[in-house]
C-alpha cells in the first residue's frame, strides 16, 4: 500500500476519534443551575404622602389603619422621635399612640399580636408591652438578640430580625427563643435583615442599606425571591432630596394592597406584584 495512504487514514481515524471524544465531553459536562433568587415584578398603583421627619422603623396595618413606628436618637434632629401611632393617608402625618424617651431608647419595629402591640428598642435589649386598644403599657420584656430591628407575626410567634442574617421567633408568652432561621440565597447568609412583614405564609423583608425586599420561604430561610426598588428609591430621592434607605413594608389583608416607604421620605408607595 502506498505509504502516504497508510498516513492519511492514520490521521483521519485519530481526527475522527479526538473529535467523538470532544462531543462526548461537550454532552456529558454537567450544566450549574441557576440558583439565583427570581425576580419580582411590580408597579406603582398611587402614591401617597409621608412625613419627612419620619425615621421609618417599622409598617404595618391593623383593623383597617395604617400604624408606622420610628426612631430617634439625642444626636438627631429635634422634630425626630421614637413612637408608632397611626397614619394619616391623606396627609402622612402620624398620630401618636405611644412615644418613648429619645434620650434613653431609639423605637425600633412593632406588632400587633392578638390582645397586645410588641414593641423593640433599638440596643438596650428592652421590649415594651402595650394594650392594643388602649396602648396602656402592661410591661417589658428582653429578647436575646444583641439589637432590635423588625417585627412581624405568623399569628403564634413574635418574629423580629437584628440586623444580621438571622430572624428569631420569640414565644410572646414567656419571650424565650423557640428557633432562629438563619436566611440564605445563592451566595450564602443575607445579612442586614430589617423591617419585616408576613405576607400570605413569606416573610418579607428590607435588607438594610440595599433598594431590595426579599422573599423568604419560613419554611428554610431561603430567598425565594428578590423586589429590586431602585427605581422607586430614585423616585423618592428625586421628590425629596433628604430620603434615605428603603424601610418599610405594610400588607392590608382585606384588600391585599401592599405599601412601602423609607426614611424620611416624602411619600408611601402603594405597589402591586403577585402573592
Amino acid at each position: 500500500m502506498n505509504r502516504s495512504i497508510v498516513i492519511l487514514s492514520a490521521l483521519s481515524l485519530l481526527c475522527a476519534c479526538n473529535n467523538s471524544s470532544h462531543e462526548d465531553a461537550t454532552a456529558t459536562a454537567p450544566s450549574t443551575p441557576d440558583n439565583t433568587p427570581p425576580a419580582i415584578n411590580y408597579t406603582v398603583v398611587r402614591t401617597l404622602p409621608h412625613d419627612t421627619s419620619a425615621y421609618t422603623e417599622g409598617l404595618l396595618f391593623h383593623d383597617g389603619l395604617l400604624y408606622e413606628s420610628t426612631g430617634t436618637e439625642p444626636e438627631m434632629p429635634a422634630d425626630r422621635r421614637s413612637m408608632f401611632g397611626t397614619v394619616d393617608l391623606a396627609n402622612g402625618r402620624i398620630s401618636p399612640k405611644v412615644e418613648l424617651d429619645r434620650n434613653k431608647y431609639f423605637g425600633e419595629g412593632i406588632v400587633f399580636l392578638k390582645d397586645k402591640v410588641y414593641q423593640l428598642t433599638y440596643t438596650t435589649k428592652v421590649g415594651f408591652i402595650y394594650d392594643a386598644k388602649t396602648f396602656k403599657k402592661l410591661g417589658e420584656f428582653t429578647f436575646p438578640s444583641k439589637e432590635g430591628w423588625g417585627m412581624t407575626t405568623d399569628g403564634t410567634y413574635l418574629i423580629m430580625s437584628d440586623g444580621t442574617s438571622n430572624i428569631t421567633y420569640l414565644d410572646p408568652a414567656t419571650f424565650r427563643q423557640v428557633k432562629i432561621l438563619g436566611v440564605t440565597d445563592n451566595n450564602g447568609p443575607v445579612s442586614n435583615i430589617n423591617e419585616l412583614e408576613m405576607i400570605k405564609g413569606y416573610i418579607y423583608a428590607n435588607q438594610w442599606q440595599t433598594n431590595y425586599i426579599m422573599k423568604i420561604d419560613p419554611a428554610s430561610g431561603k430567598v425565594v425571591g428578590k423586589m429590586n426598588m431602585d427605581n422607586l428609591v430614585g423616585d423618592a430621592r428625586n421628590r425629596y432630596p433628604g430620603a434615605e434607605v428603603l424601610n418599610g413594608i405594610a400588607y392590608d389583608s382585606t384588600t391585599d394592597k401592599i405599601y412601602v416607604t423609607g426614611k424620611l421620605w416624602s411619600n408611601i408607595y402603594e405597589i402591586k406584584f403577585p402573592l
